[in-house]
């Protein structure tokens, strides 16, 4: 065969490989099969990226030296470049400070929301999966401290976030995070059942303080909560989360009032609870997992329960979670 035919054959197999390869499905196979380093279930992408469209990229990042990594996977939807979803994941300090300075800013009382019970995590105020693990191939830092992974996982709005398939990513990208950047944490399980993230978009369920008993605030069914036959309570919390709250309402819609229960887990939240390096006042402090662990109560202008009774029902909260959490030295502020 001449020189030039079997030129022209190659150009040929290689434009029709190329065509192949830029084939809408085999495009979707192909990045489902590799995005984040191979570490997506295809089922749950698939489910994922349902509202429309085809993917249309991939990236990843890895830098183990400086304790980071981070990867994305996006669709056409509604336009290109749509998010499927994203993980930022941290094994330093500073790093993972600045993370929890975005999600709490000031007083610490941003809108949160709590994930399966079981999850080391918690939903922020942007809507984003924040999850916290205990890094034990990566010993301490140079004050002693665990050194933790802080594993960032956002859900396309576009997408089908609110469903399981949310958490089947989520796990499964932060379980290939932790294997990435040397931590060693026991992998997470995802939930069992239909159990999804919560819409951040809607407001929290909330039900009858008189029937929280049994739930993670519970505390609240035995504080006596003065007028508790008035109040709702909003359960906010996860027993493995690096935080969590219990929020009580009365009222209706246009005259809503609230008191807010905030527990806050690591020395990263030693900011949210002082001025000047002094503590405020109706806030409780403790040592859990060998780290501080601070507590506070934020109430409704004219919500008509004082400042005394406030630190009584701050001070059964406190209480409540340092026995669940296994804490120490619990001390409550004026």
């Amino acid at each position: 065969m001449r020189r030039w035919m079997k030129a022209a054959l190659a150009v040929a197999a290689t434009l029709a490989l190329g065509g192949w390869f830029a084939a809408p499905y085999v495009k979707d196979w192909w990045l489902v099969r590799t995005a984040c380093d191979g570490a997506l279930p295809a089922g749950a992408v698939r489910q994922l990226a349902a509202p429309g469209g085809h993917l249309t990229t991939a990236d990843a990042a890895s830098h183990k030296r400086l304790g980071d990594y981070r990867c994305s996977l996006r669709f056409q939807g509604n336009g290109d470049g749509t998010l499927v979803v994203r993980m930022d994941a941290y094994t330093r300090r500073d790093d993972q400070d600045g993370v929890f300075l975005d999600a709490f800013p000031q007083a610490g009382f941003s809108a949160q929301r709590p994930l399966a019970e079981g999850l080391p995590g918690f939903m922020d105020d942007f809507g984003d999966l924040q999850f916290l693990l205990r890094c034990p191939d990566l010993g301490r830092d140079a004050e002693g401290r665990q050194r933790k992974l802080l594993a960032s996982v956002a859900l396309g709005r576009a997408s089908a976030y609110t469903t399981h398939a949310a958490y089947e990513a989520a796990v499964a990208l932060v379980n290939s995070a932790s294997d990435r950047l040397g931590c060693g944490a026991q992998p997470l399980v995802v939930p069992k059942g239909g159990i999804a993230p919560p819409d951040s978009e809607q407001r929290p369920a909330a039900i009858p303080v008189t029937r929280a008993g049994d739930t993670a605030c519970g505390w609240a069914t035995r504080a006596r909560v003065p007028h508790a036959e008035r109040w709702s309570v909003a359960v906010l919390m996860n027993n493995k989360a690096p935080t969590g709250r219990c929020d009580l309402t009365t009222g209706t819609d246009a005259s809503w009032k609230t008191l807010r229960f905030a527990a806050w887990y690591g020395d990263w939240s030693n900011r949210l609870v002082t001025t000047d390096g002094v503590l405020r006042s109706l806030t409780a402090t403790s040592r859990c997992d060998g780290e501080a662990a601070h507590f506070a109560v934020d109430a409704s202008d004219g919500i008509g329960i004082g400042k005394a009774e406030q630190r009584r029902l701050l001070k059964s909260f406190a209480e409540d979670q340092v026995e669940r959490r296994g804490c120490s030295g619990l001390r409550l502020t004026g």
